[in-house]
């Protein structure tokens, strides 16, 4: 039995609006502080089928926009160390499938960061719709999750005096997402 559209939504073609849309992600630094930053969304679609079911998304990110308000910082993180921004400039989630749940929706699919692919479910949360003073139907949705960065690849890390070690490999992301439809 097909999943109906939350009210609002429209089935259609949103385009993610890159300028007021947010991926960011937050990692535990020394085992006592967290560093957050955000990476730089490219681009995305989102496919409102005409119901849940036959909707999809896929979005694509920009490794090398990495900003943690550390310059020095965001180049390691760039580097052949974590994430070879410049071999592997790009990071993508294509959805698998989207069901609604009891207090939301999962959007299931696969993550690539790193040259590494695993599966994710996204808990996504629906903020609605609105037009906006240029005319355009948006749409919201946000979304946290939380990664083992090991899974992607992403082992570099230094041992701490005290025992522990710098970087956690626990990593939270969040998306807050606007989508613009294209009809």
């Amino acid at each position: 039995m097909a999943t109906p559209l939350p009210a609002g939504l429209t089935a259609g073609t949103y385009a993610v609006d890159t300028t007021h849309s947010t991926a960011s992600f937050t990692a535990r630094h020394a085992g006592i502080s967290k560093v957050r930053g955000t990476i730089g969304i490219a681009s995305g679609t989102i496919t409102v089928g005409e119901d849940l079911e036959s909707s999809s998304v896929v979005v694509e990110l920009d490794a090398a926009a990495v900003n943690t308000g550390d310059a020095n910082r965001d180049g390691h993180l760039k580097s052949a160390d974590f994430w070879h921004a410049e071999e592997r400039p790009t990071w993508t989630f294509s959805s698998t499938g989207v069901k609604a749940e009891a207090d939301g929706y999962i959007v299931s699919g696969d993550l690539t960061i790193n040259g590494v692919t695993q599966p994710v479910d996204l808990p996504i949360d629906f903020e609605g719709t609105a037009k906006d003073p240029f005319g355009n139907e948006r749409a919201g949705f946000e979304s946290a999750l939380e990664i083992s960065r090991k899974e992607f690849g992403l082992t570099w890390n230094a041992a701490l005096e005290t025992g522990g070690f710098l970087v956690g490999d626990k990593v939270k992301i969040a998306l807050d997402v606007s989508a613009i439809a294209q009809n």
